[in-house]
């Protein structure tokens, strides 16, 4: 008997309705071992089956797909493009009552598949629905305008605005679900892509942010000059070292925090995380004792040695961006990295937090508001 706890599957479907009745469905899946960490960037064995009404129902249908998880352990592939064991995706009858979706994960990418997770078809895309409809509309008259029941009614505009209505609630009902289960990537204003991560009830980025602009088209001055970042006292940002090739897409950019303080940093629907956000956190991870390690990236690609305690068990990801002093001096990269709150502690202070190479602790610090420093993104409540 297959096991469904040796890994811990959080499914999701991402339905899309086309012009033309589709012959695939996407699908998401994030992969956790035993212990709850994320199956990162490895290569898994699938097999999806859809059985019709339970668990224990009629297979319909069988395929399998070699997919590899992405940095929070997500896979995402398409329903009825995998490689056929039985059956024709095609042609299944959507209105012949539920089905359900059973995937299999061989964590070793062979076919030797040791655990199991069944997902209800909550819904099916009204092209897959549409393409087995068969009704005969002869000798039968409309019984209901206003809330069709049976096939043959017809229904009036009022209904069908209502209806699309209730669908676009729908969608961005989805999309938050699928932004609090980190198994979607974000997108800033200027198409930079972030990948989520759930972390207890709050949703972050599992990403340093990389925008050059604010959420609303105002490009933020870029500074390279070292004397005209100690003198500044608006919005600024660079890049480690003034080089953008090596430092941007890994660590991100670097911002002052009078940056934070437009309140426009962050993408819309997210914003910088307050002091209260960030205790929140800590909170979560156990306290500032040992909570760094559990944010920290593992290894020492990034971390210079030891990189102590480092677990990335939250799949958040924390790289060591260093900060540029407010002198203007480049320091720390592989040593520390640094993100601001929106809480000014003095005039001349704002609340920073911080983790290290040497150490599995998060610091709660202060930091003169013309040092630039990392910025993780928080999704609005």
């Amino acid at each position: 008997m297959k096991k469904s706890t040796s890994l811990l599957l959080l499914l999701c479907f991402t339905l899309t309705v086309w012009s033309q009745s589709p012959e695939k469905m996407s699908y998401q899946a994030v992969v956790r071992d035993m212990n709850n960490n994320l199956l990162a960037n490895q290569q898994v064995g699938m097999q999806i089956s859809i059985l019709q009404g339970s668990e224990s129902g009629n297979l319909i249908y069988q395929e399998t797909h070699l997919p590899t998880t992405n940095g929070n352990g997500l896979v995402s592939i398409e329903i009825g493009m995998g490689t056929v064991v039985s059956g024709d995706f095609s042609t299944i009858d959507w209105t012949l009552g539920s089905y359900l979706i059973q995937s299999e994960i061989d964590p070793t990418g062979g076919s030797n598949y040791s655990i199991s997770g069944f997902s209800p078809v909550l819904s099916v895309p009204y092209a897959l629905h549409a393409n087995t409809f068969s009704g005969d509309m002869k000798n039968k008259s409309i019984s209901n305008l206003a809330d069709p029941i049976d096939d043959q009614d017809a229904t009036s505009k009022i209904y069908v605005d209502k209806l699309k209505a209730d669908i676009e609630i729908l969608k961005e009902r989805i999309y938050e679900l699928e932004l609090r289960s980190g198994l979607i990537v974000l997108e800033d204003i200027e198409g930079n892509k972030y990948e989520t991560v759930k972390i207890g009830e709050q949703v972050w980025m599992a990403e340093n942010l990389r925008t050059t602009t604010l959420n609303d088209g105002t490009p933020i001055p870029h500074v390279t000059d070292n004397t005209e970042w100690a003198l500044s006292k608006s919005a600024a940002y660079c890049w480690y070292n003034n080089d953008e090739n090596q430092y941007r897409d890994i660590y991100g950019a670097l911002y002052n925090w009078y940056t934070v303080e437009t309140e426009k940093l962050c993408p819309s629907g997210w914003h910088v995380p307050s002091e209260e956000e960030w205790s929140i956190l800590v909170d979560f991870l156990g306290g500032n004792a040992a909570g760094g390690g559990k944010l920290k990236q593992t290894g020492l690609d990034y971390w210079q040695s030891p990189n102590y305690g480092a677990s990335n068990s939250t799949g958040f990801t924390a790289l060591p961006a260093g900060n540029r002093r407010s002198h203007g001096v480049f320091m720390d990269i592989g040593y520390r990295t640094s993100w601001y709150s929106t809480i000014l502690i003095t005039e001349e202070y704002a609340r920073q937090y911080e983790v290290f190479w040497n150490g599995e602790h998060i610091n709660k610090a202060s930091s003169s508001l013309a040092i630039g420093l990392s910025i993780r993104c928080i999704m609005d409540q």
